[in-house]
């Protein structure tokens, strides 16, 4: 089985009224009982907002923490899921099922093998 993660790509600064948000976290525990049933389940986490993250980067023997997001953008990853799946087009029907519970795009990207 191949490793893949599945972004949960969502709209800055925008959240859906709390009886949606509850619906679709409702789903989404529903989803995550199902990866785990079927065994494709490895990890998964929501984001907080990028205003909250640090970027680190080396300048010459310098190590510099910035506040605040890398880029400006409308969208950001909120969340992600690392599954198992046998290929690409099983992983991407889980991701379909994340896109139809939250109505936002979901990215899968397989996960290099460590050698």
């Amino acid at each position: 089985m191949e490793r893949y993660v599945l972004n949960i790509i969502q709209p800055v600064g925008e959240a859906p009224p709390p009886d949606e948000l509850e619906r679709i976290m409702a789903e989404l525990k529903e989803l995550r009982r199902d990866l785990e049933l079927s065994e494709n389940w490895i990890f998964g986490a929501g984001l907080e907002e990028p205003r909250a993250s640090t970027v680190v980067r080396i300048r010459g023997d310098e190590c510099v923490a910035r506040d605040g997001p890398y880029a400006e953008a409308d969208e950001c990853v909120g969340g992600f899921v690392v599954i198992e799946a046998d290929g690409q087009d099983a992983a991407l029907r889980w991701a379909a099922r994340y896109a139809q519970v939250t109505g936002l795009p979901i990215e899968v990207r397989p996960i290099r093998a460590v050698s």
